[in-house]
C-alpha cells in the first residue's frame, strides 16, 4: 500500500508538472513561429515626399507618411514592423523661393551622335540607338557652372538620353569609268588611264570606296632593238635646308650680328660674346642652301646630265637666312581672377598672364607663340565672393498731374491759363539699380544707387500716363425757406425776452476744390415778444342768447402747441391768456347776412423800410339784402380790413466764417480727442480754427449780439495731422568710366559726370529736394600712351654663296650674283633710350625687315648709279616727274648697255593730281527735323517735345574719287561727306472749332425740357489731322441735355371779388343774380422777384382763374346761403362708384315757405376729370457734362424728375411728393470722357556709329521710344521709329591676293618647285561689284597673311612618275533617307582624285586616292534602281542608276543597289533549246518562234515545233495566236506574268483549273436566263414580284460596288 502510494506520488508530479512544460514549449514555439511570420508578413509602405517648406535656402524640410502593412494589404499598428527597417519620415531639403528661379536655369547641351545598341541583325532601313547630351546647371547673371544640386532643387534635371533611329551602313558609290585616256605615238610601251569619281561617301559604317583608278598597257608595236623613243628631262629637286658653309670657308663677313639694344650706327659683324641681358643680341646668319638637278629618262630612269643641259644651267644654290626662332621672356605673374562675385558654389572665373619677345623670328624660324594665356580660376577655398548683382527697373513717385501737357499736344499755342482741370498727363522718372543677393540671410538687397539702363533686362516701366485733376465746383444750396416765428434764443430762459425770426437753406451739392466753400446758410432777424408757445384756436357753432337767431355766443376750442406745431401740455401757454368764447351773431329772417372774412391777402412787402410798409387786407360781402324791419346792411368800409405785416426792418444778419486753417498741433487736442479716420496711417490729431464774425446784410461787421448764439458756427474742430514727407533722392550714380586705354598726349581733357534722381518731392513741410542733381568733374590719372620708334642700322654687304660651293659647279665661278644682306634694328624710348623689343612691337607697329636681297654685279653685267630723287611736280594736272641713272665703269663702253629698252636710265611718272569729282551714292535720307540732337543725360527725363513737322534737311552720300578714277576719302570732295537738300514734313493741322456757346435757356417753363449749345467750324483739317465730328449743314455741331424748370416759379394771383352788381335797368328791386369781378395778375415766386408782377404768358394759361362769376344777392326776406365749400377729395385710385361732395350753410331762412337752395352737391370721380393720378418721370441720362475748364477726363451725367398726371401734363413736384411717391435714388453718377491723346516720343537719340568702317552700304541709325501711346481719336504713334542714313563712302584698303602662278621651277622642266602670288594693296568700296585698283602699300594695315601663304611647294611631274589627278567636281548634295524621308536636315557631297603612273615597270608603286567630304543642304533624297535592256541572244545589260539619271558603278563593294536584287543577265534553259525554231523564254523554258505551235512531251518539255497552218488568212485559234506572239518576247504570258495565279503551265498550255472556271461560268450564266424566264411569266395566283429578284439585285449591287 505504502509503495503503491510512493510509485503513484512520482507519476501524477509527470502527469501535472509535464504537462505544463509541455504547453510552455508549445507556447514558446508558437511565439517564435509568429515572431518568424510577423517578420515576413508585415512591411513597411512609404508615402510620396511633401512638398519643402520651411526658410528660404537649405533649411527647409519635406516628410512623408510611413505606415505598416500586412502582405495581404491592410494597415497594422508600427509595433508589428521591424523598427530596424523602418524608413526615414523627414529630411533636409532647399527650400526653393520666387528669387531663387530668377538665378539659375538647366543648359542642355544639343543631343550628341546616334551609337547604335542591341542585337547585331540585318538592317533593312534603320536600326535602334541611343543619344545622349549633357546639362548643367548655369548661373543667369554670368553664365557659370554652379553645382547641380541647386537646379534640381528648382526643376528636375532633363532627360539625359533618348531612343534614336541610326540608318543602316551606306557604302560608297561611284560613278561609271570615263574612257580611256589615249596612248603615245611611236614604238615607246606607254599607260593609258580610265577614273571615275566618288558620287556619295561611304556613311555608318558602309564599306569604303574602290579603285577610282584603272590602267592598262598600250598596245604599241615592238621598236627595233637599240633603237627606242625616249625623251629626256631635267628633273630639278626642292631646295635643301639653309645651312653655313664649313670654318675653312668662313669669312667674317658672313655673319652679321643683330644687336637690339646697341645704339651704334653699323651692326657688330663680330662673333657673339656676353652682352648685358635687356640688350637681347641677336644674331642674323647668312648661309646658302642647294638642290639637286638630274636627268630623267621618259621612262623614268635617270641618265647622264648632258643629255639634259641646255644654254642655261638652273641654279643650283642660293644664298639664305639660318633659320632661329622667337625667343620670349618667362610668363609674368597670373593677374587676378576676373569672377569678382559668385554664388554657392563659386562659378570660375579667368585670369591671364604675359610674356614679351625677347628676340623676333628670323628666316624660317618658329613665329612668335602666343603672348597672352587665359585660364580658368575659382577662389573657392580661399575666400568666398561676394553675390553677384542683379538689377531691375525702379521708378519714382508720380508727379502731380498737369493738363498743360495734353492741351500742348492739341494746340501748342494755347494760352495757359489757371484752373484747368479734367484730363491729364503725369509723369514719373524711371531708372535702373543693382540689387544684391544676401547669401546667408536669402534675401535681396536693393542699392538704389541708379545705374546705366542697359544692365536692366526686359521693357522699362512706362514713364507717362494719363491721370485726371478733380475739376472744382461750386457750392449749392436750395431756395430760402420762409421767415419762421418770432422765438425766443432759449424758452427755457424766461429772463430774456430777445427773440429772432429765421430762415435756412441746405447744402444740395457739396464744393470741390481746395478753396471752395459754401454761403451761410442761416438768416436771422431781431423780433419782439417772441413766445414759445401759442394758443390755437378752432371756432365752434355760435349759439344764440335768445331763439333761433340774434346775439349769440361761439365757444372755442383751444389746444396748446409749440411753434414746431407740435401740441405741449396747457400750462405752458399759462402765461398767455386762453380765449374761451367769442362772440357771434345769426341773422333773423329779415337782417341784412354778411359772409365770412376772408383770408387774409399776402403781404404787400417782405420787410419793413423807411419807404415801404408791409400790410395785409381781408374782405367780406353782402349776401342778403334786409327786409323791412330788419337789421340794415353795414356800410362798404365795414366790409375791409387791412393790418400791418412783416413790420421787421429789411435788414438781416447771418454768421460769416473765414475758411478753415491748416492743421496744426494742438496737445490738448491731441489727448482729448479720439478719432478714427479712415484711409491711410495718419501722423496723429491736430486742430484747424476760423474766424467768425456776425455780418448785416447791407453794412457788414457788427456787434455779435445782433446773432442768435445758437446758430453761431464752431471756430474749432479736430483733423488729420498729414505725415511730413520729406525730398527722397537716391545716391549718386557712380562716375562716369574714364577711358581705361591710353590717350595721345596731345588729346582734350575727357570729364566724367553722375547724377541722382528724385524719388519723391518734399510735401506737408518736410525737408526740401536739393539743388545738384548732376555732377561733372574732369578725369586723373588717364594714362597717356608711351612713344616707341623703331631705329633700323646700316644694311651689311652683300653675302654671297661660299666660293667652295660655288666653285664645284659648272659656270658658277665668279663671285657675283644674288645674295642677301643684313641690318641691326633697335627698339628706342620717347627718351632715345634702348627698350625691350615688346614695346616697339605694341606700339610701333611691326618690325622693319632685317633681311634683304642685293645683287653683286658680274663682270659682263651693266652697272649703273643709284636712281636720283624724282623731279619737282608743278601744279598742273598732266604734268610728270622723272629720275634718271647713268652707266658706270666698264659698262659704259658695252653696246648691250646702251640699249636703253633693256636698260632704261630715265624713268617718268604722272605727278599725283589734286582734282577730285564726287559721285552721289545711295539713296536720299528721311526728312531730318531738328538736326538730331542726342538723347537727353541719364536720369533726365525727356518731355516728348520733339518737333516732328515742318523745314529739315535730307542727306546723300557722297564717293569721292582723284583724277585716276580711284576712291579717296570724302572730305576731299565735301566736309561733312554728304550732299544736303532741303525738305519739309507737312505739319498735320487738326479741326479746330469754337468754344461752346452759352446754353439755351430751358425750353419748358414747367417740368423736363432742352437746353441746347453749340459749335462752330474754325478750321478744316488737312495734311492728316483729326477730323471734325459730324456737322450739320451751317458747319455747326450741338449738344442737347435735358433740363428741369420748376412748375411754381409764377403763379396766379387773385384780388377780392367785386361786390354783386345787380342790373338795376331789369331790376328794381337790386336783388337776385348778378355778376362780380376780381383782378387776375401773375406773380414771380422766385425769392429774389417774391410778389413782382410778370408777364402773364409766364404763368400757365390753362389754369388762369376766372376774372369774371355770376353771382347772387338774395332779396329781402329770401332764404340766404353761404357759398360753396371746397370740393371733397377723390381717392388715389380713381373709382366711378366714388363721389366726391361740397357743402354750404343756410345763413338766413326765408320769410315764406319757399324752400332754400341745395346745401350739397355730388359727382363721381372720373379719371382725368376731377380725379387725376400722378407718377415721377425720368429724363435719359444725359451726354457725360465736363467743367468748363476740364476738356475730358471724369464728369457728371444726370437725369432729371418731373411729376406728370395721368392726362400727361407735367404739373408740380409737390403733387407727387405729397402723395409720398417713391422717387428714383440716383439721378447723377459719374462718367468718362477719353482723352484725345497723340502719341508722345522721346527724342531722338545720337546718331549711331556708321554699320560700316567704310566702303559703300554703310549705315547710321538713330531711334525714338514711345513714351505715351495714342488714345481715343489722337494722332497714332508712326510706324518710322527709327531713320536711316547712308554713310560717307570711305575708300577700303586692304591686301589683295593674286591668282597662283604655275609651278615655277626656276631652270627645271620637271621636279620641285614654288608657286608664287603677288599681295597688291588695294582700293574699294566694299560692293559686290566693286573694282579695285591698286594704290600705295602704306595705305594698308600689317600684312595680314604670313610669308607662306604668298608661296607654296608644287610638282611637275617628269615622264614616268606617279601624279594625281585634278579634283573631280563635288558631287550632288544627298541626304541621308529612311523609306523616302530625310533622315538629316543636312547632306553631304564628295570629290575625289587619284594616283595615275606613267610607268608600267611598277604600276603597283602608283597607287592611292584621296576623298574629300562636306555638309551641304539643300539636299534630296535618291533612290537607286536596277536597270536592263532588251534581250538580244538571251543576254542583256543591267546597270544601276540613281534617280537623277546618273549611273553608278556596282563592284564587289556594295554600292547604291543591292545585288541581293540584281536582274539576272544571261537567260539558262535546261535542256538547251535544240529544237528548231525554238528559243529560250524568259521564264527559263523552251517556246517556239512566230509561227509555229509547241508540241510538248508527257514531262512537259518542248517536243518540237509544228507550222500553224492558214496563218496568213488570220483565222488562228487562240492557241495559234499565242504561238504567233512567241517570238516577241511572249506578250500573252508577259500579260499574266503579274497575275497571283497563273492561267498557263510552263509549256504554254492553260491549266486544268481554267476549264473547270468556264464551265462553272457557263453553268451559272444558265441558271441565270432560266431565273429571268420564271419571273418574267405572269402567274395566275399572283401579280407579286418574285422573292428571287432580290437576291440578284443585292447580288448586282455588289458588283458595281466593286
Amino acid at each position: 500500500m505504502l509503495l503503491q502510494q510512493n510509485w503513484v506520488s512520482p507519476h501524477w508530479a509527470w502527469q501535472s508538472l509535464g504537462k505544463s512544460f509541455l504547453l510552455f514549449v508549445f507556447f514558446m514555439l508558437q511565439t517564435a513561429d509568429l515572431e518568424a511570420r510577423r517578420g515576413h508578413q508585415f512591411v513597411w509602405k512609404t508615402g510620396h515626399w511633401g512638398r519643402c517648406v520651411g526658410d528660404c535656402g537649405s533649411g527647409g524640410t519635406r516628410s512623408r507618411a510611413v505606415w505598416c502593412t500586412h502582405t495581404e494589404g491592410w494597415t497594422s499598428h508600427h509595433a508589428n514592423c521591424d523598427q530596424k527597417e523602418k524608413p526615414e519620415s523627414q529630411r533636409r531639403c532647399f527650400k526653393v523661393c520666387d528669387w531663387h528661379l530668377e538665378l539659375f536655369e538647366w543648359e542642355v547641351s544639343g543631343w550628341g551622335t546616334c551609337v547604335p545598341g542591341g542585337e547585331a541583325g540585318a538592317c533593312v532601313t534603320a536600326q535602334h540607338g541611343l543619344q545622349r547630351r549633357s546639362a548643367r546647371c548655369l548661373q543667369k547673371l554670368n553664365r557659370s557652372t554652379v553645382a547641380s544640386e541647386i537646379c534640381e532643387h528648382l526643376a528636375p534635371r532633363p532627360p539625359l538620353e533618348q531612343a534614336c533611329l541610326v540608318p543602316c551602313p551606306r557604302d560608297c558609290v561611284v560613278s561609271d569609268f570615263s574612257a580611256w585616256s589615249q596612248c603615245g605615238g611611236g614604238c615607246t610601251r606607254t599607260m593609258r588611264h580610265r577614273t571615275r569619281a566618288v558620287v556619295a561617301p561611304p556613311l555608318y559604317g558602309g564599306a569604303p570606296c574602290p579603285n577610282l583608278t584603272e590602267s592598262r598597257l598600250c598596245e604599241m608595236a615592238a621598236c627595233p632593238l637599240g633603237e627606242e623613243e625616249h625623251t629626256y628631262s631635267l628633273k630639278v629637286g626642292p631646295w635643301g635646308e639653309c645651312r653655313l658653309p664649313h670654318h675653312e670657308d668662313v669669312s667674317m663677313a658672313g655673319r652679321a650680328v643683330l644687336d637690339f639694344g646697341a645704339d651704334s650706327g653699323e651692326p657688330s659683324v663680330s662673333w657673339l660674346e656676353g652682352r648685358k641681358a635687356h640688350h637681347h643680341a641677336r644674331e642674323v646668319q647668312v648661309g646658302y642652301q642647294s638642290r639637286p638637278v638630274r636627268c630623267v629618262r621618259s621612262d623614268g630612269k635617270n641618265v647622264v646630265l648632258s643629255l639634259c643641259v641646255q644654254d642655261a644651267i638652273p641654279l643650283t644654290f642660293k644664298s639664305c637666312v639660318i633659320a632661329k626662332d622667337c625667343e620670349t621672356s618667362e610668363w609674368s605673374a597670373w593677374s587676378a581672377c576676373s569672377q569678382t562675385c559668385s554664388w554657392g558654389e563659386l562659378a570660375p572665373g579667368f585670369r591671364s598672364r604675359r610674356r614679351g619677345v625677347q628676340s623676333v623670328a628670323v628666316g624660317t624660324g618658329k613665329l612668335c607663340p602666343e603672348l597672352e594665356e587665359r585660364e580658368a580660376c575659382s577662389t573657392g577655398g580661399r575666400e568666398l565672393l561676394q553675390p553677384c548683382p542683379r538689377f531691375s527697373w525702379r521708378t519714382s513717385e508720380w508727379k502731380a498731374c498737369q493738363v498743360s501737357l495734353l492741351l500742348d499736344q492739341q494746340d501748342p499755342r494755347h494760352h495757359k491759363h489757371a484752373g484747368l482741370c479734367g484730363g491729364g498727363i503725369q509723369t514719373r522718372e524711371v531708372y535702373c539699380v543693382q540689387i544684391t543677393v544676401e547669401v546667408e540671410m536669402h534675401r535681396l538687397k536693393e542699392v538704389s544707387r541708379p545705374v546705366d539702363g542697359k544692365f536692366c533686362l526686359g521693357p522699362a516701366p512706362s514713364a507717362s500716363q494719363l491721370c485726371n485733376l478733380p475739376c472744382p465746383s461750386e457750392c449749392e444750396v436750395s431756395a430760402w425757406s420762409v421767415w419762421g416765428p418770432c422765438l425766443p434764443e432759449n424758452c427755457q430762459d424766461h429772463q430774456g425776452r430777445r427773440g429772432f425770426r429765421m430762415r435756412q437753406r441746405h447744402v444740395i451739392m457739396d464744393p470741390v476744390g481746395p478753396s471752395a466753400g459754401c454761403p451761410h446758410l442761416v438768416e436771422s432777424i431781431p423780433c419782439e415778444d417772441p413766445a414759445c408757445y401759442e394758443w390755437i384756436i378752432s371756432e365752434g357753432i355760435c349759439v344764440t342768447d335768445h331763439g333761433e337767431c340774434g346775439l349769440g355766443n361761439r365757444i372755442l376750442k383751444t389746444v396748446c402747441k409749440n411753434k414746431k406745431g407740435e401740441e405741449v401740455p396747457h400750462h405752458l401757454c399759462s402765461e398767455y391768456p386762453r380765449p374761451e368764447v367769442m362772440a357771434c351773431e345769426i341773422p333773423c329772417a329779415t337782417d341784412c347776412v354778411i359772409s365770412e372774412w376772408s383770408q387774409w391777402s399776402p403781404c404787400s412787402h417782405s420787410c419793413s423800410s423807411k419807404n415801404a410798409e408791409g400790410s395785409q387786407s381781408r374782405s367780406r360781402s353782402i349776401l342778403a339784402l334786409p327786409a323791412e324791419g330788419g337789421k340794415a346792411c353795414p356800410p362798404d368800409r365795414v366790409l375791409q380790413e387791412h393790418r400791418a405785416c412783416n413790420d421787421h426792418p429789411c435788414v438781416h444778419f447771418y454768421w460769416e466764417t473765414s475758411p478753415w486753417s491748416s492743421c496744426s498741433e494742438d496737445a490738448l487736442v491731441a489727448l482729448n480727442t479720439t478719432f478714427s479716420w479712415s484711409g491711410e496711417a495718419t501722423c496723429g490729431v491736430g486742430i484747424q480754427t476760423r474766424k467768425v464774425s456776425c455780418m448785416k446784410s447791407s453794412s457788414g461787421h457788427v456787434t455779435p449780439k445782433r446773432c442768435p448764439d445758437s446758430t453761431r458756427p464752431e471756430t474749432a474742430r479736430p483733423c488729420v495731422l498729414l505725415c511730413k514727407k520729406d525730398c527722397i533722392v537716391t545716391p549718386f550714380s557712380e562716375w562716369t568710366r574714364c577711358p581705361t586705354t591710353c590717350q595721345p598726349g596731345n588729346a582734350t581733357a575727357v570729364k566724367q559726370s553722375r547724377y541722382r534722381i528724385i524719388i519723391q518731392d518734399a510735401a506737408n513741410g518736410g525737408h526740401a529736394c536739393p539743388d545738384t542733381l548732376y555732377e561733372e568733374r574732369e578725369c586723373e590719372d588717364i594714362p597717356i600712351c608711351p612713344v616707341y620708334r623703331w631705329k633700323t642700322h646700316r644694311w651689311s654687304h652683300c653675302i654671297l654663296v661660299p666660293d667652295s660651293v660655288r666653285q664645284g659647279v659648272l659656270g658658277y665661278n665668279e663671285a657675283c650674283g644674288h645674295g642677301l644682306q643684313s641690318r641691326a634694328v633697335t627698339c628706342l624710348s620717347e627718351t632715345n633710350e634702348s627698350a625691350d623689343v615688346t614695346e616697339c612691337l605694341r606700339w610701333a607697329g611691326p618690325m622693319p625687315p632685317l633681311v634683304q636681297e642685293c645683287l653683286v654685279p658680274c663682270k659682263d653685267d651693266c652697272t649703273f648709279t643709284p636712281w636720283s630723287k624724282f623731279t619737282a611736280c608743278s601744279f598742273d594736272c598732266e604734268s610728270t616727274k622723272t629720275r634718271r641713272r647713268s652707266l658706270t665703269g666698264r659698262s659704259r663702253k658695252r653696246d648691250k648697255c646702251q640699249n636703253t629698252e633693256v636698260y632704261p636710265q630715265v624713268e617718268t611718272e604722272l605727278c599725283p593730281c589734286e582734282v577730285f569729282t564726287s559721285q552721289p551714292h545711295g539713296n536720299w535720307s528721311d526728312c531730318i527735323i531738328g538736326g538730331g540732337k542726342s538723347e537727353p543725360q541719364s536720369g533726365m527725363r525727356s518731355h516728348g517735345d520733339t518737333k516732328e513737322c515742318g523745314e529739315g534737311i535730307r542727306l546723300r552720300a557722297i564717293a569721292c574719287y582723284d583724277k585716276t578714277g580711284r576712291l579717296v576719302d570724302p572730305s576731299h570732295c565735301s566736309s561733312s561727306g554728304y550732299i544736303e537738300e532741303s525738305c519739309t514734313v507737312p505739319c498735320p493741322f487738326d479741326c479746330k472749332l469754337s468754344d461752346w456757346s452759352t446754353w439755351t435757356p430751358c425750353s419748358s417753363s414747367c417740368g423736363t425740357g432742352v437746353k441746347v449749345r453749340s459749335k462752330w467750324l474754325k478750321e478744316k483739317p488737312y495734311n492728316g489731322g483729326r477730323p471734325c465730328p459730324k456737322l450739320d449743314l451751317k458747319n455747326q455741331v450741338y449738344e442737347a441735355v435735358p433740363c428741369y424748370t420748376e412748375c411754381n416759379q409764377y403763379s396766379w394771383v387773385v384780388e377780392p371779388w367785386s361786390p354783386c352788381k345787380i342790373n338795376s335797368e331789369q331790376n328794381s328791386l337790386h336783388c337776385g343774380e348778378g355778376i362780380q369781378t376780381r383782378k387776375v395778375r401773375c406773380v414771380s415766386t422766385a425769392e429774389d422777384h417774391r410778389g413782382e408782377t410778370v408777364p402773364n404768358a409766364l404763368c400757365n394759361q390753362a389754369e388762369i382763374p376766372d376774372e369774371v362769376q355770376k353771382c347772387s344777392l338774395y332779396c329781402p326776406s329770401e332764404c340766404a346761403v353761404s357759398d360753396w365749400g371746397q370740393w371733397s377729395t377723390c381717392p388715389q385710385v380713381c373709382d366711378p362708384n366714388v363721389v366726391q361732395t361740397r357743402t354750404r350753410q343756410v345763413l338766413r331762412s326765408s320769410v315764406n315757405t319757399k324752400p332754400c337752395p341745395e346745401d350739397s352737391q355730388v359727382k363721381p370721380c372720373i379719371l382725368n376729370q376731377n380725379c387725376f393720378q400722378y407718377q415721377y418721370n425720368l429724363t435719359d441720362w444725359s451726354t457725360c457734362q465736363l467743367s468748363e475748364n476740364a476738356t475730358c477726363g471724369r464728369g457728371v451725367r444726370r437725369r432729371l424728375l418731373s411729376c406728370v398726371r395721368s392726362d400727361g401734363r407735367t404739373v408740380s413736384a409737390r403733387h407727387c411728393q405729397q402723395r409720398r411717391l417713391e422717387k428714383p435714388t440716383e439721378m447723377s453718377s459719374e462718367c468718362l470722357v477719353g482723352c484725345v491723346v497723340d502719341c508722345r516720343l522721346s527724342a531722338w537719340s545720337a546718331w549711331s556709329q556708321c554699320s560700316q568702317t567704310c566702303g559703300a552700304g554703310g549705315q547710321m541709325v538713330r531711334g525714338r521710344a514711345v513714351l505715351l501711346q495714342a488714345a481715343g481719336e489722337g494722332r497714332p504713334c508712326p510706324a518710322q521709329l527709327a531713320q536711316h542714313r547712308s554713310c560717307p563712302v570711305k575708300p577700303c584698303y586692304g591686301w589683295r591676293l593674286g591668282p597662283w602662278s604655275p609651278c615655277r621651277l626656276q631652270g627645271g622642266q620637271c621636279g620641285d618647285g614654288l608657286q608664287v602670288r603677288n599681295l597688291t594693296c588695294v582700293v574699294h568700296d566694299a560692293s559686290v561689284s566693286a573694282t579695285a585698283k591698286p594704290v600705295e602699300n602704306a595705305l594698308c594695315a600689317e600684312l595680314p597673311l604670313k610669308e607662306t601663304v604668298l608661296q607654296l611647294p608644287c610638282s611637275v611631274p617628269c615622264p614616268g612618275d606617279c601624279h594625281l589627278t585634278e579634283w573631280s567636281e563635288w558631287s550632288s548634295c544627298e541626304l541621308t533617307c529612311i523609306e523616302g524621308r530625310s533622315f538629316e536636315t543636312t547632306g553631304r557631297q564628295a570629290r575625289s582624285r587619284a594616283f595615275v603612273g606613267q610607268s608600267p615597270e611598277s604600276p603597283e608603286s602608283c597607287s592611292g586616292q584621296v576623298v574629300e567630304t562636306r555638309p551641304c543642304s539643300g539636299g534630296k533624297c535618291y533612290d537607286y534602281l536596277w536597270k536592263t535592256s532588251l534581250w538580244r541572244d538571251n543576254v542583256r545589260t543591267v546597270w544601276c542608276q540613281r534617280s537623277d539619271g546618273i549611273n553608278v558603278t556596282v563592284t564587289s563593294f556594295p554600292g547604291g543597289c543591292a545585288l541581293q536584287t540584281k536582274p539576272a543577265e544571261v537567260r539558262h534553259c535546261s535542256p538547251a533549246c535544240r529544237k528548231p525554231f525554238s528559243y529560250c523564254t524568259q521564264r527559263g523554258v523552251c517556246g517556239c518562234e512566230r509561227g509555229y505551235t509547241e508540241i510538248m512531251r508527257s514531262n512537259g518539255f518542248l517536243d518540237y515545233c509544228m507550222k500553224v497552218p492558214g496563218l496568213e488568212d488570220k483565222k488562228a485559234d487562240v492557241k495559234t495566236i499565242a504561238g504567233k506572239n512567241k517570238p516577241v518576247n511572249s506578250k500573252m504570258h508577259d500579260i499574266f506574268k503579274g497575275w497571283s495565279i497563273q492561267p498557263f503551265n510552263p509549256d504554254g498550255k492553260l491549266k486544268m483549273w481554267v476549264y473547270g472556271v468556264s464551265a462553272s461560268g457557263f453553268l451559272i450564266i444558265a441558271f441565270l436566263i432560266f431565273t429571268s424566264f420564271l419571273m418574267c411569266k405572269k402567274s395566275k395566283q399572283h401579280q407579286s414580284t418574285p422573292p428571287q429578284q432580290k437576291p440578284l439585285t443585292l447580288a448586282y449591287d455588289g458588283d458595281i460596288d466593286m
